[in-house]
């Protein structure tokens, strides 16, 4: 979870910068910002903000299953494989979307981190809420 969370905090750092860096090169004049991002913002300013986005929807469902999972007592090291590999998952759509941004390929990792997750809640359910 520490890990998720400091690579939110520096994808909402990076933000800052590239708005920051977009408004001082005139690319982008400030007000575009009142709203969050117009139309206006170039695309390699708007993707940091999409990003942080991304790491603040979904990831927010593994939290809850990872401190449920530590709650109950009923970490054990299938739940730990599973979470490290929900965390790679998210760092690697991160940095397609980051960076060369296939679409494919970001979906792939996307698809397949949501499927770990989906994994951690059915086995939270089963360990947790139904005992088994």
């Amino acid at each position: 979870m520490s890990v998720l969370a400091l690579w939110t905090g520096a994808v909402l750092l990076l933000t800052g910068v590239r708005r920051v860096l977009a408004v001082r090169s005139r690319r982008v004049s400030v007000k575009e910002f009142r709203l969050g991002e117009s139309a206006a913002v170039p695309a390699d300013v708007t993707v940091f903000n999409r990003n942080l986005m991304n790491l603040l929807e979904m990831p927010l469902l593994f939290y809850v299953v990872s401190l449920g999972f530590y709650v109950a007592h009923a970490v054990d090291g299938t739940v730990l494989c599973l979470a490290w590999v929900f965390v790679a998952l998210r760092l690697i759509h991160s940095a397609i979307h980051l960076t060369f941004n296939r679409v494919f390929a970001r979906f792939v990792a996307f698809a397949a981190s949501n499927f770990v997750l989906l994994v951690m809640w059915l086995r939270f359910v089963a360990r947790v809420a139904w005992g088994a």
